[in-house]
């Protein structure tokens, strides 16, 4: 028997119960789908987060104390870490850089005529903030190295909360007060979003000088300065990162009176933080690709499950076919095909429902999804593999049945 007739006969006793085939490839194409589906949600994941890290700007050097902090804006005495005065010295002492920045968060709240808004975010900045962490002015101007000298009682807006504080009215010139010290509005910023699970929109801007001064002050200040939490440092994109992070380590450590072994304070770039938490949704992804998997080896059980009561269905025919000159290996043939058939189209079927379940749970969920091509090929070549490791057993056992044996069963 050719190749074509055994593909014929193989289809022919597939259709001939649609119903079963169907049941038998379900798991077929809940495994294949499952395996799209997931590796598209982990993939949407790491893509969120690296777009995320790469909004807080570009070529940044993260800067971050090591310090035990037992409040906002007070540290344990001799408990190191970063402080206000390091950043002037990166500014001034490191070569390669754009700029440098700081910034120092404290919760307020916040009254304006009659709206009074609890848990606002007072993020304390220098002059390079805009610049470092790529937002822009939209009305009014930005905070000043004078402002900051003076400590004035400044503020710029995020759009978000000028909206809430002001509706339609102009909010430049206003004053506002924040835990009962006014300030005055200077400036509003461009709408920026949500990055990083920080609402940039949703936040107030005022000099440093003057968050440490009234709203974080600390009793060790005079021993320590004046300590920050993090530094960011835009890198020149004609400047090498590892002498810039080979810089800033050395004259940290110096100022600090600490070894490098020791420090007291950690340097991190974007993509070691994006490579971070890709190690992480990698692992989440291989989870996930073998809990998928085993739906894949449940269908492929299934398949072998029925191919074995189709062979015991079948015997008279397959004694019949013997008889008329039918090899073993056509038998075998005919079985594995049907398995493979199964298999194939499962897993179509599946690829079908996986790329759709994972479109739709892109855009009608709260979790962006990335479908990657390696996954379709991978589900998809699996389903055949399943088919064929499956299939081949049923098929052995219906080429080995004795002719004349088949020919007397009922």
């Amino acid at each position: 028997m050719n190749p074509s007739e055994t593909i014929q006969v193989a289809w022919k006793s597939l259709t001939s119960n649609k119903s079963r085939s169907l049941l038998t490839m379900l798991g077929v194409i809940i495994g294949v789908a499952a395996v799209i589906v997931m590796m598209a949600v982990s993939a949407g994941t790491e893509a969120t987060i690296a777009e995320s890290i790469n909004g807080l700007g570009s070529n940044l050097i993260f800067i971050s104390s090591n310090m035990t902090r037992m409040g906002p804006g007070q540290a344990s005495a001799g408990s190191g870490g970063l402080v206000y005065d390091d950043l002037e010295a990166i500014r001034s002492q490191i070569s390669g850089i754009s700029g440098a920045t700081v910034d120092q968060q404290t919760s307020v709240t916040v009254k304006y005529d009659k709206v009074n808004l609890d848990s606002i975010s007072l993020v304390g900045v220098t002059t390079d903030y805009l610049d470092v962490r790529d937002m822009e002015i939209d009305e009014g101007r930005w905070l000043t190295d004078r402002d900051n000298e003076q400590a004035a009682k400044v503020v710029v807006l995020g759009s978000t909360l000028a909206e809430e504080l002001f509706g339609d009215a102009d909010p430049i010139g206003q004053a506002i007060s924040a835990n009962n010290t006014k300030l005055t509005v200077v400036g509003l910023l461009k709408e920026r979003g949500l990055v990083s699970g920080t609402d940039f929109d949703y936040q107030m801007y005022t000099p440093i000088n003057l968050v440490i001064k009234k709203f974080t002050f600390s009793m060790f200040a005079r021993i320590q300065g004046d300590s920050v939490r993090m530094i960011y440092v835009a890198v020149d994109e004609n400047a090498n990162m590892d002498d810039v992070i080979l810089q800033t380590t050395l004259l940290l450590a110096r100022r600090h009176d600490v070894t490098v072994d020791s420090a007291d304070f950690t340097i991190s770039t974007q993509d070691d933080i994006i490579q971070t938490q890709a190690s992480t949704t990698a692992s989440f992804r291989t989870l996930l690709s073998w809990v998928a998997g085993i739906s894949l080896l449940v269908g492929g059980i299934g398949i072998m499950n029925i191919m074995l009561v189709s062979v015991t269905e079948r015997t008279r025919e397959i004694g019949l076919r013997q008889a008329v000159g039918a090899t073993p290996g056509d038998i075998q043939s005919q079985f594995l095909i049907e398995a493979l058939m199964l298999s194939l189209l499962g897993g179509f079927l599946g690829v079908v429902a996986g790329v759709g379940g994972a479109m739709l749970f892109g855009k009608f969920g709260n979790m962006r999804t990335v479908i990657l091509p390696y996954s379709i090929v991978l589900s998809f070549c699996s389903a055949a593999l399943v088919g064929i490791v499956f299939g081949y057993l049923p098929a052995q056992k219906a080429a080995r049945l004795d002719p004349i044996v088949a020919l007397r069963h009922d």
